[in-house]
């Protein structure tokens, strides 16, 4: 067994104007450091053996500043906790990206599905508890992974059947949810702690 800590991102620029970034490599902003300083916090009463990320900057700049107030290595990139590619979505503010496509879910060119998003995350997070159960075996390993709020949003969606998170559920910048990693299945412990 592996406890998967999953952490959203900080606080850019474009959260902030609420502008769907999706693959756009967009930096964190003062408060995205705050929130991952925060982020930091919550994390610090529990041990942690490791730290991996999702490759685009704001999730690297949060784990980078997570590692360091934890003591943790480097974080390493894991390319398949990226966010969604939102396509011709991409850029646009969330409310003209649901005037124009209706719904979070419908197709929209050049866009990955919450599906086909949520299976790269699975395969990804199964690599990463197999690699730590390697490392740490016969106990538990405990791993925190940075990531975006479609990533976390469809693995939640995932393991509860679609029942969460709630329609208007918010995964504010810098939230932490806690997950149990064994082999082939993967269980939530909290469904956020907000920061």
């Amino acid at each position: 067994m592996t406890l998967i800590t999953l952490v959203r991102h900080g606080q850019t620029d474009w959260n902030l104007a609420r502008r769907i970034q999706g693959s756009t490599d967009i930096p964190l902003n003062e408060t995205g450091r705050a929130d991952a300083r925060s982020a930091a916090g919550l994390l610090a009463d529990t041990t942690h053996d490791a730290i991996y990320t999702s490759p685009l900057l704001r999730a690297r700049e949060t784990a980078e500043i997570i590692a360091g107030e934890l003591g943790l290595d480097a974080p390493q990139p894991v390319a398949d906790v990226r966010e969604r590619e939102f396509g011709e979505g991409e850029g646009m503010l969330v409310a003209e990206y649901l005037e124009q496509y209706g719904d979070w879910l419908a197709p929209v060119p050049g866009a990955e599905t919450l599906g086909v998003v949520a299976d790269r995350a699975l395969a990804a997070i199964d690599v990463i508890a197999r690699d730590s159960r390697r490392r740490s075996a016969p106990r538990a390993e405990s791993v925190i992974v940075v990531a975006h709020g479609g990533v976390i949003r469809s693995l939640i969606d995932h393991v509860s059947g679609g029942t969460l998170p709630r329609v208007g559920d918010v995964l504010a910048n810098g939230s932490v949810h806690r997950f149990e990693a064994s082999p082939g299945s993967l269980r939530l412990l909290e469904q956020a702690i907000l920061v």
